[in-house]
């Protein structure tokens, strides 16, 4: 850890442990930044291995990474006053929030698969599950077909 900001790994461990007694967002030119209370000093929450303190271009995605990264849902001060959207100097990667996103859908989607495998797997293992023939499942989709076309020629005329 450097000795003027906390990464988030530290921040975490020290919101387990009740040493983080309050968090202030505060606006600059660039976005926002988050300075935390320990006892009687206050520290930046920092970027990892660097003594910069981390930048959040938007408000709403500050309050989210607090709110679920570190569980701090309260915050003693939200000051703008030297907010500006301008934006910061050096190499901007635009892609890397798109990217991020993309990776965090994935993420969910293939958790939200894996859970509907579950559900199948258990159905299937049920032993009250009635099991179709594939030759059912034919016959059964070949009859709603049949009535589809059946009705579709029907409002074509």
């Amino acid at each position: 850890m450097s000795s003027h900001t906390i990464d988030t790994a530290m921040a975490k461990r020290m919101v387990e442990a009740s040493a983080i007694q309050g968090a202030s967002i505060i606006g600059q030119p660039g976005g926002w930044s988050v300075v935390l209370k320990l006892g009687t000093q206050e520290k930046p929450l920092g970027v990892q291995r660097s003594d910069k303190p981390r930048i959040w271009r938007s408000l709403d995605r500050c309050v989210d990474y607090l709110k679920k990264e570190l569980h701090l849902a309260r915050f003693e001060l939200l000051d703008a006053t030297h907010f500006s959207d301008a934006p910061l100097e050096g190499k901007s990667r635009e892609d890397a929030s798109e990217r991020l996103r993309n990776a965090h859908e994935a993420a969910a989607h293939d958790k939200w698969f894996r859970e509907q495998v579950e559900i199948g797997l258990a159905e299937a293992d049920d032993p009250a599950a009635e099991w179709v023939t594939h030759e059912e499942a034919n016959a059964s989709w070949a009859r709603k077909r049949a009535e589809l076309l059946k009705r579709a020629e029907g409002s074509a005329a």
